[in-house]
């Protein structure tokens, strides 16, 4: 994957709080940032840093740590069953309330609560059989929702630069 101009400027703020505190020296920062700044894909970066982060082939967490792709699965999926439960609470309520209306004033005759019963289960069948792409759109949410914090926290890190 090509590595954006974000990318990069995360590296290069890593980079410059390494040389801040006297990790790197001027000649090995000079090198690193050069590298950085021709890095064409993103598999060009975690080289450049090795040494001076962990890497732990997870995804940035809050400031508070980082999440495994187990972790991430976990939570993509925990927001799946929040959202099929909603969606079937959606279903339930309104279907029995409708039911109970229809039981005490109309037993008998024509059962109009199927529809409404029908307009509510369209978004709970939707949630479950569209369980996979759910949970993978959710996987993508909270990693890119850890990246702008991780991007965040470094920019609030990084000094002012100089003016040039």
């Amino acid at each position: 994957m090509r590595a954006s101009d974000a990318d990069r400027d995360i590296v290069l703020r890593t980079l410059a709080d390494a040389y801040a505190e006297g990790r790197l020296d001027p000649v090995e920062y000079d090198e690193r940032a050069d590298a950085v700044t021709s890095a064409k894909t993103l598999g060009e970066l975690p080289v450049v840093l090795g040494d001076l982060v962990p890497m732990t082939g997870g995804v940035p967490y809050g400031g508070s740590g980082v999440l495994d792709t187990r972790t991430v699965d976990e939570l993509a999926v925990a927001k799946w069953e929040k959202s099929r439960r909603d969606a079937f609470m959606g279903f339930l309520i309104p279907t029995l309330i409708c039911w109970v209306v229809w039981g005490l004033t109309m037993f008998g005759g024509f059962p109009w609560p199927v529809f409404p019963m029908i307009g509510t289960a369209i978004p709970l069948l939707g949630t479950v059989v569209q369980r996979k792409d759910i949970i993978e759109s959710n996987k993508l949410r909270i990693v890119r929702k850890q990246e702008r914090e991780l991007r965040r926290q470094q920019r609030k890190q990084l000094p002012p630069s100089a003016p040039a």
